[in-house]
């Protein structure tokens, strides 16, 4: 295979937004995540100030999030012309009461581009750039789950109902190619090695239904698990919120009991597992899949929560998967409260190449604890924080 070359790209790229967008003005909504910076920053080189830089301040982003980045892209050596759109409401009116994940999704997208196409016309712009990656044609194609950013790939006009054109400069790059041309674009690290954050932000990573004090937990939460797991370099890690709310009953749980015991030797008296009410994405065969989530609970005699080493971890998923045949995910818990709450907490970090497949990072279990009794401490409406210990594939990388 021909190696990338983010030099030769770029000038490629350049080249051909000229072309395309000429002297016309574009409009970039920018997360301050790689895919979308690199691109703002690739096509300002190419038409200057005609771009405009847009966030979207839209409720989902992390705390304090938007202001940050503005500041950062603003500065030399990037200087982008940055602006905040404040459009909280607009975006939860739009979600508000959704509970399945590719309502959501499908929400997000026709309240982004509406809200976009209302800034473009006050512009007086005819294009839209953004960040769309290989990794995002793939999955929406493929049925997993439908990025916000795809459109003309499934056949949707963007010209025909939001007025403009869609330009992607990065669509033929995978995600470790984005990084190298953005290196090249001497794009500082703080967003050139950011580990990625979906364009939907963190309504995807609320399941179920969003609502605002599930929202607030899911910041806190995010908060400490980027603070404490990086260290250990996952390829992406964060956190993501579900109402504790369990099927019950369930008439195979007992198999799964006793399966889960004696694949780790603990007594039966010593292993809990529960299916939650709300369902989360995963993949079967390259398609989508929406199943139950099966979260354990496994303690040692004294009372303490028992901590297998990954090896039997990967095993045990495997095993409850296929025995549970509607579930796309195992959960296991490192951190537990006083008090049963209304909602539970997963930690998710994995470790890829491509974001096509991933394996479940190995966390040391000091950090996991420590982030639990974090999240615990900081989330009083919060029961248990669970470590997701599913791979990609049968699970996709985000919760939803």
């Amino acid at each position: 295979m021909k190696e990338f070359n983010a030099k030769k790209f770029v000038k490629e790229q350049i080249n051909e937004i000229k072309q395309v967008i000429g002297n016309e003005k574009a409009v970039i909504a920018v997360s301050g995540g790689v895919d979308s910076s690199t691109c703002a920053v690739l096509v300002h080189q190419a038409i200057g100030d005609n771009l405009i830089c847009v966030i979207l301040d839209d409720a989902f982003m992390r705390e304090g999030e938007p202001e940050k980045v503005a500041e950062l892209l603003s500065q030399p050596p990037l200087n982008l012309p940055m602006r905040i759109e404040r459009v909280q409401e607009r975006f939860l009116t739009a979600l508000r009461g959704l509970r399945d994940a590719e309502e959501k999704r499908k929400a997000f997208r026709k309240t982004f581009y509406e809200t976009l196409s209302d800034i473009a016309k006050k512009e007086g712009s005819m294009f839209l750039v953004q960040g769309t990656i290989l990794a995002d044609i793939i999955e929406t194609k493929g049925g997993i789950k439908t990025q916000h950013n795809v459109l003309e790939q499934i056949g949707i006009s963007t010209r025909e109902l939001y007025g403009f054109k869609v330009v992607e400069p990065l669509v033929t790059l995978l995600k470790h190619q984005v990084r190298q041309v953005a290196r090249y674009l001497k794009i500082p690290p703080e967003i050139s090695e950011r580990q990625p954050f979906p364009g939907p932000g963190l309504s995807v990573r609320v399941v179920g239904e969003i609502t605002l004090d599930k929202l607030a937990a899911l910041k806190k939460a995010t908060s400490a698990v980027e603070n404490n797991l990086s260290k250990h370099d996952p390829s992406q890690y964060f956190a993501a919120i579900i109402n504790n709310e369990e099927i019950y009953p369930r008439p195979n749980l007992r198999g799964l009991v006793d399966l889960t015991a004696r694949y780790l030797e603990l007594s039966q008296m010593n292993v809990w597992i529960k299916v939650l009410a709300d369902k989360a994405t995963g993949m079967k065969q390259k398609a989508r899949r929406y199943g139950e989530i099966a979260a354990v609970t496994c303690r040692k005699d004294s009372g303490e929560l028992y901590q297998p080493d990954y090896k039997d971890l990967n095993g045990l998923q495997k095993r409850i998967l296929s025995k549970m045949r509607s579930a796309t995910r195992v959960l296991y818990e490192i951190g537990e409260g006083d008090k049963k709450q209304p909602y539970v907490v997963v930690v998710r970090a994995v470790k890829t190449e491509d974001f096509l497949k991933a394996q479940v990072a190995e966390i040391p279990w000091p950090t996991l604890q420590e982030t639990a009794s974090q999240i615990l401490k900081e989330c009083p409406n919060v029961s248990s924080v669970y470590y997701d210990i599913t791979p990609k594939p049968p699970a996709t990388i985000e919760m939803e």
